[in-house]
Parts: C-alpha cells; structure tokens; sequence
C-alpha cells in the first residue's frame, strides 16, 4: 500500500514537474537530495520497486506531502546516505 501512495505521489509530482526534473531521460526519474543544499540525481525507476528506497519516499512525504520545493521529487536525507541506499541497489 504504501508503494502505491509513493508510486502516485512520485507521478503527481511529475506532472507538475518543473523543466529541470522533466529533462529527465526516459526511464529516469529526477530527485533532490540533502538537508540544507539539494542536488540533483537521477535514479532507474525501477528504483521505485526497491524497498530501502521507498523507506527514502516515504520519509519525502513525512516532510512535504506532495508540495516539493524543488519542483521534483525532493528526498529530505543527507547525500551520503542516498549514495549508500541506491549503491546497494545497482
């Protein structure tokens, strides 16, 4: 269940998405990431199956539901963690 809330959350940000996260290449998907000082990353959307990284979604929408400051998906994490989580994926 909370796959599918990501999953439609992730999809009505981008259809809001700002031109930076829509530049994305297909099969991609655009996220910020850090505390203070964001920076951009693009990560498969396959991805988005992986739970470690739906635990990173869900902490996004603890802290900003679906209003993101960057315009895309913002993961509020420090980079570092995000580097070790989507390392693990690959």
């Amino acid at each position: 269940m909370a796959f599918v809330r990501s999953l439609l959350g992730a999809k009505k940000i981008l259809g809001h998405s700002t031109a930076a996260a829509s530049a994305a290449p297909k099969g991609f998907l655009a996220v910020y990431v850090g505390e203070s000082q964001k920076k951009r990353y693009l990560v498969p959307v396959s991805y988005l199956n992986q739970p470690t990284f739906q635990a990173l979604l869900s902490k996004s929408e603890e802290e900003f539901g679906f209003d993101h400051p960057m315009g895309g998906l913002t993961i509020p994490c420090h980079e570092d963690t995000f580097i070790n989580v989507t390392s693990r994926l690959q």
